[in-house]
């Protein structure tokens, strides 16, 4: 009765979540509810739950900082012409109905990387490509699902990425190592999903006749404009300067950010590369006026973290630190103990985990920063391992909370992803009815992220995927293992 009672505070966040109240009001109901279960399973103290609270909010400080530049430099990125740059120059290399789609998950790709946000990917992107799917006679069903896909790949490994930056914070990394860490599986993800939607395109027997984007652009029409004006603003700012056009250089911003991941240089010395880059070379181009309004726009991006997912994420810690204090996911963790028989197979079920509670909860967000926490103490409580190899662990339940809770929302009927990317479907192109297997049927790029690093986990096949690999025993060992063998050599001792 005890274990359940200590369990309950998740069942609520999760109940709160599900009913559809945001996790800015279902954080701090939970965290509440948490230290009314603490005092009451533990005899905590008021000050003792406080203390518990606020040393865990404490220890995710850097990650505040790290969020609000994120958000400044995806709002640089979006209004200085960074994003749309990208989508010029993948467009005006040549398009057939053959491959829109595999231009579609490629441009989206990377400006998901550029700008942090898959919503806002999907939402500039998706007016482009089903346009010029409409006049190039493609499949609508297989460049929404491309463009869904790709929209989702910087979401994933993106350094401004909201889901990124929170999913390292609860799991402790550095946000840097966690792109190094998954960097070429999720280039092979990328270049699998590209080459599998060409396939696609060839098997349907679409044609190979050209068009132009910017005339697709301009066959969009006013009441879609309308619609992606009251869902994403930002998109139509970036619409309108694909249509206008904006010089090569624009992308130069982008190409010093991922130079600097790769040098290694800390998470923040990068987004103020980018933010900085993307005011010299718009103050160039003329997308920005002034010094003036460019620091509005990293107001706003400072403003937009501040207002929702830096309080949210205070309130989520503070809820995590409670329920560590008062060790409630240790009956969740005896269970995953008892039935992995090595540390591969504890790891398979963290991932599982999480894409069972992206299922149930029907938000990443809120699958990140639920289930997060239990994955973590999972390994700290049953692994014993070196801290350089604890540490390659929690890299990899980092990846887990992430990929698996943006890419499974691809494949999730009733997620709140695949709700909105319909919406936006529907709003910018009327000309067909959308429905959630439009998005699911032919999205690639989700089952292979999806599929692929739970077999390569489990197998042990990740070895093969450099920096991908997780360390094996004996190096990484059960708690359960050592005990047993601790207990035969004391016995051959004795004997």
């Amino acid at each position: 009765m005890n274990a359940i009672l200590k369990i309950s505070p998740v069942f609520v966040l999760a109940s709160l979540m599900v009913s559809g109240m945001d996790v800015l009001l279902a954080g701090p109901i939970a965290t509440i509810f948490a230290a009314i279960i603490a005092s009451i399973t533990e005899k905590l103290k008021f000050n003792d739950i406080v203390n518990a609270a606020v040393d865990n909010v404490k220890e995710m400080q850097l990650v505040f900082f790290i969020l609000m530049a994120a958000y400044a430099m995806a709002e640089a990125f979006m209004a200085t012409g960074v994003g749309a740059s990208i989508i010029n120059i993948a467009l005006d290399l040549g398009l057939t109905a053959k491959t829109v789609a595999v231009a579609g998950v490629i441009v989206t790709s990377i400006l998901s990387i550029a700008t942090g946000t898959s919503w806002g990917t999907f939402a500039a992107c998706a007016p482009v490509f089903l346009w010029l799917n409409h006049i190039l006679g493609g499949n609508v069903a297989l460049t929404v699902a491309a463009v869904a896909g790709g929209a989702c790949f910087g979401d994933n490994i993106g350094l401004i990425s909201d889901t990124t930056v929170v999913s390292s914070g609860i799991q402790q990394v550095e946000v840097i190592d966690r792109i190094r860490h998954q960097g070429v599986w999720s280039g092979l993800v990328l270049v699998l999903g590209a080459v599998t939607f060409y396939i696609a395109g060839n098997v349907l027997g679409l044609p190979d006749t050209t068009a132009d984007a910017h005339q697709a652009i301009s066959q969009i029409p006013k009441e879609a404009w309308e619609g992606l004006a009251a869902k994403r603003a930002s998109a139509v700012t970036l619409l309108e300067q694909v249509k206008t056009g904006m010089s090569w250089y624009m992308v130069i911003p982008l190409v010093l950010v991922l130079g600097a991941a790769i040098k290694g240089l800390p998470t923040l010395a990068c987004l103020f590369i980018g933010i900085i880059s993307a005011m010299c070379f718009g103050l160039f181009e003329g997308t920005v006026t002034s010094v003036k309004t460019f620091l509005d726009l990293i107001y706003s991006g400072f403003s937009n973290a501040g207002s929702w997912v830096i309080v949210m994420m205070m309130w989520v810690a503070a809820f995590g630190g409670i329920m560590r204090k008062i060790n409630a996911f240790e009956p969740i963790s005896q269970l995953v103990a008892k039935v992995s028989g090595s540390v591969r197979q504890l790891m398979f079920w963290n991932g599982t985990l999480s894409v069972l509670g992206n299922a149930a909860l029907a938000d990443e967000m809120a699958q990140i920063v639920t289930v997060g926490p239990v994955i973590k103490n999972l390994v700290e409580d049953n692994v014993e391992a070196s801290e350089e190899d604890m540490y390659k662990l929690r890299l990899r339940n980092a990846t887990f909370s992430d990929a698996l809770g943006v890419f499974g929302s691809q494949l999730i009927p009733w997620h709140v992803y695949i709700g909105f990317y319909v919406g936006i479907a529907s709003a910018v192109y009327p000309l067909h009815e959308f429905n959630v297997l439009d998005i699911i049927q032919y999205n690639f790029m989700a089952m292979i992220a999806v599929f692929s690093i739970l077999i390569l986990t489990l197998t042990g096949l990740d070895r093969l995927v450099p920096m991908f690999g997780l360390p094996s025993e004996p190096q990484v060992r059960l708690k359960k293992q050592v005990a047993k063998q601790a207990e035969k050599q004391e016995e051959h001792s004795l004997a």
